[in-house]
């Protein structure tokens, strides 16, 4: 297995098949047709006596040599690929680039029409929008599955820089005539209603509910679901109350029958920042983009 005899090439098309976890994917990644990565591959497995990867449905799975392999040889290519990066500017009219994100559903609606918009006039990037649990944000980012996470303020490791991008304020969503909010919603209203809330948890409080906590006071939640946009649809056509994000209230309300109210209390907001692994912040294309996520937020 000596070095002078592996084409260093191979490294970058191996570190793409694992990344994306599939050969057509890993070919649009490196611009490159699917036999030639298959060809790659060969060379690759023949290099090492071991097929590397396994066919698992759509699905390549990486051996457990594989996985030691690219342990050792990541943070290796990571450094070859930054210091190169770093002598080339990046044109995002002329360069294709693939950025790939880690949004919850929310701030897709948010962000996504926002970004497509601006990004309009550079037709060679593509965008993916994923949904990562954030337990394995820092992995993915480190291992450049991703890019960039955008997310709620989360305990990171010193190798993860992160920027505050917005703060989102709360507000209450109500159906048009709501019986309880005419003149107003104060807190015995807010209080006397009942609400659904939104939570990918079965169990425990909102975090308007710990803000709630230290008046001595809690509120009646009759629902809990998953998702904004199904809480406001049950909000619209009930006499539950709805507290979320205002960026993605007024969206839903343009579409929808709804009143948005201010909160009756001063409930805190939510602070949404953005995350990415510092190994890679000085390609230019990650900071471009970096930059085109701040001036939409």
């Amino acid at each position: 297995m000596a070095l002078n005899r592996l084409d260093l090439n191979l490294l970058h098309v191996f570190d793409t098949i694992y990344r994306e976890g599939s050969l057509t994917r890993a070919a649009r990644a490196l611009h490159l047709t699917q036999p030639a990565v298959s060809h790659s591959l060969s060379r690759l497995r023949e290099h090492f006596d071991d097929p590397l990867f396994s066919r698992q449905g759509n699905q390549m799975v990486p051996t457990p040599l594989a996985r030691r392999f690219l342990e050792s040889m990541r943070p290796g290519l990571t450094q070859i690929q930054s210091a190169v990066n770093q002598f080339h500017a990046f044109d995002p009219a002329n360069q294709r680039k693939t950025y790939s994100l880690a949004l919850r559903d929310i701030l897709e609606s948010t962000f996504l029409p926002k970004l497509m918009g601006r990004l309009e006039s550079y037709p060679e990037l593509e965008i993916i929008s994923q949904r990562v649990p954030r337990r394995d944000m820092e992995t993915q980012l480190a291992a450049g599955k991703l890019d960039f996470a955008v997310d709620v303020l989360l305990p990171v490791s010193n190798q993860t820089g992160h920027e505050l991008l917005r703060h989102d304020r709360l507000v209450v969503l109500a159906r048009k005539g709501h019986p309880l909010t005419s003149g107003g919603l104060t807190l015995d209203k807010y209080l006397e209603a009942r609400h659904v809330l939104v939570s990918s948890r079965s169990e425990g409080p909102g975090i308007e509910d710990f803000e709630l906590s230290r008046f001595g006071v809690q509120r009646n939640i009759r629902l809990r679901c998953q998702h904004y946009y199904a809480a406001c649809r049950v909000a619209e056509g009930t006499d539950l109350l709805l507290t979320m994000p205002e960026n993605y209230a007024r969206i839903i309300a343009e579409r929808a029958d709804i009143d948005i109210l201010t909160t009756p209390a001063d409930l805190p907001g939510i602070d949404v920042h953005l995350y990415w692994h510092k190994a890679y912040e000085r390609e230019p294309a990650l900071i471009w983009f970096r930059e085109q996520l701040a001036s939409i937020a």
